[in-house]
């Protein structure tokens, strides 16, 4: 019989749920860009044009899958914030996608940070941005 997983903290939970609301408001801060693009462009159109613009420059954002998985003006910043005092050999939950993994930093190089999971097996490691996703101090 295997030992049960240990429960995520509350504030790991707490992340997971935030997690999901900054990728909304980074979607939201992309949508007003491309607005604000779409009036520098089309300085004398009515506002019903601008935003049909702005709506079909939005879709073809979504449509470019590099520029989509990139654009974290919001996330990146409270990444960056939520992993700041992360050192190699501290431990630290990799949340992502609605679920949180139980991590070891091995290294760190700006905001770049190696993580061994247990997923990963035991010579594994794998490098993150710190603002692609969300590490959270255990």
């Amino acid at each position: 019989m295997t030992t049960p997983a240990a429960p995520v903290p509350a504030g790991v939970e707490k992340w997971i749920s935030r997690s999901r609301y900054l990728r909304w408001v980074d979607a939201l801060a992309g949508w007003l860009v491309l607005v604000g693009v779409a009036v520098a462009l089309l300085p004398e159109q009515p506002d019903r044009i601008i935003a049909v613009v702005s709506v079909a420059l939005l879709v073809l954002g979504v449509l470019l899958r590099p520029l989509r998985i990139r654009w974290r003006p919001v996330s990146g910043w409270f990444g960056l914030a939520v992993s700041r005092s992360l050192r190699p050999g501290d431990r630290a939950w990799f949340v992502r996608d609605g679920h949180a993994d139980s991590v070891l930093i091995t290294a760190r190089r700006g905001i770049r940070v190696s993580i061994a999971a247990l997923s990963l097996g035991e010579a594994e490691t794998m490098s993150v941005r710190r603002t692609r996703v969300f590490l959270v101090p255990a």
